[in-house]
């Protein structure tokens, strides 16, 4: 680097994969920090390894408590300080929100520098609308809040991107058709590393898809976003008829408002003709 780097905390982001991807800048600030921050020292000893870059390394995780945080602040006050995560972009569903709060509020300087992100490539690479999207972390592991938090995101008008883990696949591919009917899916996995893969379709057919060829590695979920209000009553009362086999004549009104954008008040009038 053409001048020694100032004294606050450096938010680099790392590969998701290929370690080509590292950026010129991110390698010279982790050359030029006092120490970095990271979620497991093992992972990125690797990458300084491949990087060449040798270098003081401070475990910072979700268990990290308050003595970990302040150290870290007290770093960084007077020397540069490097956060990274495994892979990806720091605080993207991964630590270090609290670190970077509590430096603004101390009035450390603050630097972020762009990199990869799993769910910024796997938008781009689904073919679904990229011009409005909501990432919304990891689908909750239990079945009933997994449904809560669709249902609650269903009728933003703006593509949905999750995380999730390979052995959860089906259970969310079966929410996904449930409480977003009609939704094309992408499924994006082992991104920019050898056996990349996204395969969009409808829920059904990704689940039939991996029930014979088992997902492996990490992955990312983007949902299309909800389509045009439907108008024919038929599609309508179709949607509350399979509703109310499980629901009060509200909530399934509620559901249908959610998927097809019609007047939830209508849609319980019709709820009860129908009940």
């Amino acid at each position: 680097m053409d001048a020694p780097l100032a004294p606050g905390l450096y938010i680099v982001a790392t590969p998701i994969g290929n370690l080509g991807d590292m950026s010129r800048r991110g390698a010279e600030v982790l050359r030029g920090v006092a120490a970095v921050a990271c979620e497991d020292t093992r992972i990125t000893g690797k990458l300084l390894g491949h990087l060449g870059i040798k270098q003081r390394m401070i475990r910072y995780d979700d268990h990290a408590g308050d003595a970990a945080r302040e150290g870290l602040l007290a770093l960084a006050a007077q020397q540069p300080v490097a956060l990274v995560s495994d892979a990806g972009t720091p605080l993207i569903s991964d630590p270090g929100f609290k670190l970077v709060r509590e430096a603004k509020a101390r009035g450390i300087a603050v630097t972020s520098l762009p990199g990869a992100s799993a769910a910024v490539v796997a938008l781009t690479l689904s073919g679904l609308p990229s011009d409005r999207f909501l990432f919304a972390g990891f689908l909750p592991n239990k079945a009933k809040a997994r449904a809560d938090t669709l249902g609650a995101l269903a009728a933003i008008p703006a593509t949905l991107v999750f995380y999730e883990t390979a052995p959860r696949l089906e259970a969310a591919l079966t929410a996904i058709a449930q409480i977003l009917p009609g939704r094309e899916v992408a499924v994006a996995r082992e991104l920019t590393k050898k056996f990349e893969e996204c395969r969009t379709g409808a829920p059904d057919a990704l689940i039939a898809h991996y029930a014979t060829h088992p997902p492996k590695g990490e992955i990312v979920l983007v949902i299309a976003p909800p389509g045009e209000p439907t108008t024919d009553p038929g599609d309508a009362d179709a949607l509350l008829r399979a509703a109310l086999a499980t629901r009060k004549p509200s909530q399934a009104a509620a559901e249908v408002a959610r998927t097809t954008g019609l007047d939830r008040k209508a849609l319980y009038a019709r709820a009860l003709e129908l009940k």
